[in-house]
């Protein structure tokens, strides 16, 4: 199948790699190009620009960082919706907003295309190992043909309902993921000055109700010093206030989610803001480190 791939960053790079190599022809465009080097050189097709991808492919993939960036992949003057997409499926791996996807459904209608909304979690590691969730917003025909594409990269994937309701999934999703990353964090820091082994809290915590994937996959990173991003600080600010801004919508009040989001934001505004998320240890361990280790 020739497919189109739009943003091949950390995650995207990661998925089209695994389409390219379940024997799909790739077309892939981002907006630096140098990130698309290494899909070029095992047989993806560069192409100028978002319009130039919908030309070529029967189906249009797109993860890029924040919602203006898609509505830039869309509608823009070299926009996806700039060329002819009659029958092409196109679907928004991004996390945005409920709103935008809504609107770009209606817009591949009017035009004779299918659209999906298709948030994922999982990260870095789970987009490397083809394990990540997928939430699904759309039609339920259009679903069951991409399913098989949907199979090469993830483990998990669900059709929530029409337009918008993968990204309100999605938002749901980080909102327990705020919890637990705080949590994991907090934890840690008390465990330190408890003088505790961190290596075996974490696998206590991990045998017990306390185990959750920030634990499991964050914890080891963090006593490794690593905070290169599995997922960046500024897209979880991101999420975060997209997802309290569709709670307020909702009238409904979300205190720790909004905590949550003030502590990245302090993150960030300490220069952290493309550290992994699991850099939020940082507010109480300066530079990463843990000031109760024994060297």
């Amino acid at each position: 199948m020739k497919l189109g791939f739009i943003g091949t960053g950390v995650m995207g790079s990661a998925i089209a790699f695994h389409l390219m190599n379940a024997g799909h022809e790739v077309t892939v465009y981002n907006r630096t190009k140098s990130k698309t080097d290494e899909l070029i050189k095992n047989g993806a097709r560069w192409a100028d620009t978002p319009k130039e991808v919908a030309k070529d492919s029967e189906v249009i993939f797109s993860m890029v960082g924040y919602p203006q960036d898609v509505e830039e992949i869309y509608y823009g003057d070299a926009g996806i919706f700039a060329a002819d997409v009659k029958d092409r499926i196109l679907i928004d791996l991004t996390t945005s907003t409920p709103t935008l996807a809504e609107k770009i459904a209606k817009t591949a209608k009017e035009k004779g295309a299918k659209a999906l909304d298709a948030p994922v979690s999982g990260g870095d590691l789970g987009a490397k190992n083809a394990t990540l969730t997928i939430m699904v917003g759309g039609e339920k025909n259009t679903y069951e043909k991409v399913l098989p594409l949907f199979r090469v990269f993830g483990s998990t994937f669900t059709l929530h309902g029409t337009a918008g309701k993968g990204q309100h999934a999605k938002m749901a999703n980080q909102i327990m993921i705020a919890g637990t990353m705080t949590g994991m964090t907090e934890m840690l820091a008390y465990a330190s000055k408890a003088n505790l082994d961190m290596e075996k809290v974490i696998a206590t915590l991990s045998g017990g109700s306390a185990a959750n994937w920030s634990l499991s996959n964050y914890s080891p990173r963090i006593l490794r010093e690593d905070y290169t991003p599995g997922f960046f600080v500024k897209h979880f600010i991101k999420d975060l206030k997209i997802a309290l801004d569709e709670a307020n919508k909702m009238s409904l009040n979300l205190p720790a989610t909004a905590q949550a989001l003030k502590l990245y934001e302090q993150l960030a505004d300490q220069g952290f803001e493309n550290d992994g998320t699991q850099a939020l240890i940082k507010l109480w361990w300066p530079a990463g480190k843990n000031p109760e280790k024994k060297s």
